[in-house]
């Protein structure tokens, strides 16, 4: 296998997935500063132009983060991160689901047309300046949400991280690095990131 990598959050989920089973990944730096992302190359192995992307043994190609840590957790050996009955599955996916479309988009889409849009804006179509700053606004009431989720529990499926802890983990430490900080009253949330924080997998 080889594992198409990149900055951004996206590949990080992976690549800190990858080092909570023990899996050591192949990787292949591409260029999204100078869009190689976007040159035909990349292309043929992902159209939708993004990162990460996992090329299999066989040689076909697998992207977007879920499927791949799917892929890989079903293959390696080892106790499965995503679950291993049906019903824990279920509830895996369902945070994953959460945090993906109520924290990460919305964070992600408002950096992608304020503080990003110099990057991104020859690339795709951008939301106006006052509709990220809405985006943003949502993201931050979502954590606040889920700060009044979360006593009592060290992560967000139980005693265990999960994905959806890797995948916010690594979406708030974005944020923080791009103008949108962790709100410290949030003070569920601020405990759980430091206990991700100080995981050996955070540094991948």
């Amino acid at each position: 296998m080889k594992f198409y990598n990149s900055m951004g959050p996206n590949p990080q989920v992976v690549r800190m997935f990858a080092a909570e089973r023990g899996i050591t990944l192949d990787m292949v730096e591409v260029d999204l500063m100078a869009g190689e992302n976007r040159q035909e190359d990349y292309l043929k192995k992902n159209p939708g132009g993004q990162l990460p992307c996992l090329e299999l043994d066989d040689g076909s190609y697998v992207a977007e983060i879920l499927p791949i840590c799917e892929y890989l957790d079903e293959t390696a050996d080892g106790p499965r991160l995503l679950g291993e009955t049906a019903e824990e599955r279920a509830k895996n996916r369902m945070w994953t689901r959460r945090i993906d479309l109520y924290i990460c988009e919305p964070l992600a889409t408002g950096f992608r047309g304020a503080e990003g849009r110099a990057l991104f804006e020859n690339r795709m179509t951008l939301l106006s300046p006052e509709a990220c700053g809405d985006l943003k606004a949502l993201a931050q009431e979502k954590i606040t949400w889920l700060d009044g989720l979360m006593g009592g529990s060290d992560y967000l499926g139980g005693d265990k991280p999960s994905l959806a802890d890797i995948l916010l983990f690594c979406f708030l430490a974005f944020g923080n690095s791009v103008g949108q900080p962790l709100n410290e009253a949030n003070k569920n949330v601020s405990a759980w990131f430091e206990r991700m924080q100080a995981r050996a997998s955070a540094s991948a």
